[in-house]
Formats: C-alpha cells, sequence, structure tokens
C-alpha cells in the first residue's frame, strides 16, 4: 500500500512538474500561441489513445467507433456552453457528455463485444457513423453546418490536468483486481471463462471506461477549438487515434503518450511542406512500421516500481 501511495505522489510530482515547465516557458516567450495550441491538441490525442488502449491493447476489442463518442462529449459541451457560459455550464457539458456516452457504450457494448477482430470494428465503426449522421440531421446541433463562437472555456491547462487525471485513472484501472481480469480476457479468454471470470462483463467495463474518456477529450476539443461540424468526428478522427495508438505500441500506455507527443511535433516540423504534408506524413508512418511494426515501445511500460526495485537491486549487489 505505501509503495502504491509513492508510486502515485511521484506521477502527480511529474504531473506537477511537467506543466509548471510548460506554464514557465509561456511566460518568458519561449512557447508562443501556435505551439500552445499543438500542446492542447496533444493533450487531447493523449486522452483519446490512452482511452482506446484501454479499449484496444488492455482488452484486446478492435474497435473504431471512438469518433462518435467525441462527437457526443463535443456537442453536448457546445450546446450546453451557449446556454451557460460559467465554469457550471462547464462541468456540466463534460457530465452530460459522458453520461449519454456512457450509456450508449454500454447499449452498444453488450451485444457488439461478443463479436471478435473485423466483426467488432465492422460493428462499433458502424455505430459512430449512426452517432455523426444522427447529430448531421438534428436541429439542436445545427445540422451540417456545425456550431461556431462556443464560449471558450478550456485552455491548454485545464486540458492538461484532464489529461493527467484520466491517464492515471486508467493506468490505476488496468492495474487493479478488474484490470487484471480484463488482461486475463484479452490474453484467454476461454481459459478466463473456465475461471468463472464473467467475460463479456470486463470486456463491457473496459469498453465504457474508454468511451466515457472519449466524450470528455470531445467536450474540452469542442470548448478549446470553439467550433465543431460533423465532418470533424469522421471514420478519419478514430483512424488518427488508431494510428498514435499502433505507433506507441498496442497495450503500452506509455507509448500511447509518446506517440501522441512524437506526431504532435512531427505536425508543426511538417506545416511548412505546403500540400506535400500529408504524403510525407504517410511515408513516414510506413517507413518507421516497416522497421518498427510494434510500435515505439511494444508492450514495454515505464514503472517507478520497476525502477526504485532496479536502483535497489544494484544497491544491494555493490555492498
Amino acid at each position: 500500500m505505501k509503495r502504491n501511495i509513492r508510486d502515485q505522489l511521484i506521477w502527480l510530482a511529474i504531473a506537477v512538474g511537467g506543466w509548471l515547465v510548460i506554464d514557465l516557458l509561456t511566460l518568458v516567450g519561449i512557447i508562443s500561441p501556435f505551439i500552445l495550441t499543438i500542446i492542447t491538441m496533444i493533450e487531447i490525442n493523449v486522452i483519446l489513445a490512452v482511452s482506446l488502449n484501454l479499449i484496444l491493447g488492455v482488452s484486446g476489442q478492435f474497435s473504431l467507433g471512438h469518433a462518435g463518442f467525441m462527437a457526443i462529449g463535443a456537442y453536448a459541451s457546445a450546446i450546453v456552453a451557449e446556454k451557460s457560459n460559467s465554469i457550471w455550464g462547464f462541468a456540466l457539458g463534460i457530465l452530460i457528455g459522458m453520461a449519454i456516452s456512457g450509456i450508449i457504450a454500454l447499449i452498444e457494448g453488450i451485444p457488439t463485444l461478443r463479436l471478435r477482430g473485423d466483426y467488432l470494428a465492422i460493428a462499433t465503426l458502424g455505430v459512430s457513423e449512426i452517432i455523426r449522421i444522427t447529430i448531421n440531421n438534428l436541429e439542436i446541433t445545427n445540422g451540417p453546418k456545425g456550431i461556431f463562437n462556443i464560449p471558450a472555456q478550456a485552455d491548454w491547462s485545464i486540458v492538461y490536468i484532464f489529461a493527467a487525471v484520466i491517464t492515471m485513472v486508467i493506468v490505476n484501472l488496468v492495474h487493479s483486481k478488474t484490470g487484471r481480469a480484463i488482461l486475463s480476457v484479452r490474453d484467454n479468454e476461454i481459459a478466463a471463462a473456465s475461471l468463472g471470470i464473467n467475460t463479456t462483463k470486463f470486456k463491457v467495463i473496459a469498453f465504457v471506461v474508454g468511451a466515457v474518456a472519449a466524450s470528455v477529450a470531445g467536450s474540452l476539443y469542442a470548448t478549446y477549438l470553439q467550433s465543431i461540424t460533423p465532418s470533424n468526428f469522421s471514420f478519419m478522427q478514430s483512424i488518427s487515434t488508431l494510428i498514435i495508438v499502433v505507433l506507441g505500441g498496442v497495450g503500452s500506455i506509455t507509448g500511447s503518450i509518446l506517440a501522441a507527443v512524437v506526431l504532435g511535433f512531427v505536425d508543426i516540423i511538417l506545416q511548412n511542406y505546403g500540400a506535400l504534408r500529408m504524403v510525407l506524413y504517410s511515408l513516414m508512418l510506413i517507413a518507421f512500421m516497416l522497421f518498427r511494426p510494434s510500435g515505439f515501445l511494444g508492450t514495454w511500460e515505464f514503472s517507478i516500481s520497476r525502477l526504485f526495485s532496479a536502483k535497489n537491486k544494484s544497491q544491494k549487489e555493490s555492498k
């Protein structure tokens, strides 16, 4: 228990340290408003990638429906923000998006998570498209025109805090009793079921938690960029998140964070190449996957406990 508390405090100190560094660099003018926007989008991508990795890498379910849950959070927050531009309106929009996404993920997950592989990917993609088309035809969402001039309620600092909290929640879930059950279902569903583990229940838990986190990312996206349209949440948004997860390493939360940061800064570098930007971006991804198909880190995770264990072992051997 003491070791767990120590690890949590160290992670909290690292997160606070990162926040202070960005804030200091912004104050002295090293980080420009443009770079700060890129950093904020990286933070949103971290939430999306970590939550999708919970579904794809930890529970082993191939989902392509993340954009749909992101859209629910974005539109819920945008609509509430227009009615109430306050901290309470901001919180209410996020909570409504989380609740709707959680309910839809539960309804979707119970029947579809009995499917596997490609069939599950197609089913989740279908539900995501149903959500997008529904938003595209509702009056309250302003249809295909989208919603503009959304009150600015989120900034880089708020998004950073949400990214840190959601990452810590998901990491703790993975290392909990529930997380170990989810991992056992991923590794061998038949063996897990034979031990009395309700495999559908644990797959649905991972799916719902991932969907709720994606909804929060959508809320932050809408209240930061101040404009959204249904096209922002198309199939390509799900693919972009999937690329981050695969590039970082399926099953590695650390890898997802690293890939989101690397791709964010690659995007900055390629800004000067105009129309060639996407071609160079695609070629870079193809080349990387040829030489490193398991991603940056594979399934490796950075662990504070492992770091201390290695240090203690080294000290004992030196005596």
